[in-house]
């Protein structure tokens, strides 16, 4: 089992920015694939970015492309998420998630929620106009 903390969540106004966390308690034997997903009040969960372990691999939702960056350090057991230029509707909750990999599936990424073996709590992001 593998438990996901995120963290960097805050209120700001638009246009400034914010860098959530998401710590893995554990490192997987193989490594594991990370995305964010985010689910504002009375909207379904939707994807946000994706990385692959190896970190070469990324992937952004159109609506975030150019002002937000998925990063990671594995050596932390640790992802990123900056976002910058952020607006009203960035407004939301925000989940990391994780997906243990097979060997060799180094430079895979998933979009689908339903792709991802681990859920954390998530970290509430709030953009004033």
């Amino acid at each position: 089992q593998v438990q996901l903390v995120e963290s960097g969540g805050g209120l700001v106004q638009a246009g400034e920015s914010l860098r959530l966390s998401c710590a893995a308690s554990k490192r997987p034997s193989v490594g594991y694939a990370m995305g964010w997903f985010r689910q504002a009040p009375g909207k379904e969960r939707e994807f946000v970015a994706a990385i692959s372990w190896s970190g070469r691999s990324t992937d952004y939702a159109d609506s975030v492309k150019g002002r937000y960056t998925i990063s990671r350090d594995n050596a932390k057991n640790t992802v990123y998420l900056q976002m910058n230029s952020l607006k009203p509707e960035d407004t939301a909750l925000y989940y990391c998630a994780s997906r243990q990999i097979q060997y060799l599936a180094w430079n895979i990424y998933y979009t689908s929620a339903k792709d991802y073996d681990y859920w954390g709590q998530g970290t509430q992001v709030t953009v004033s106009s």
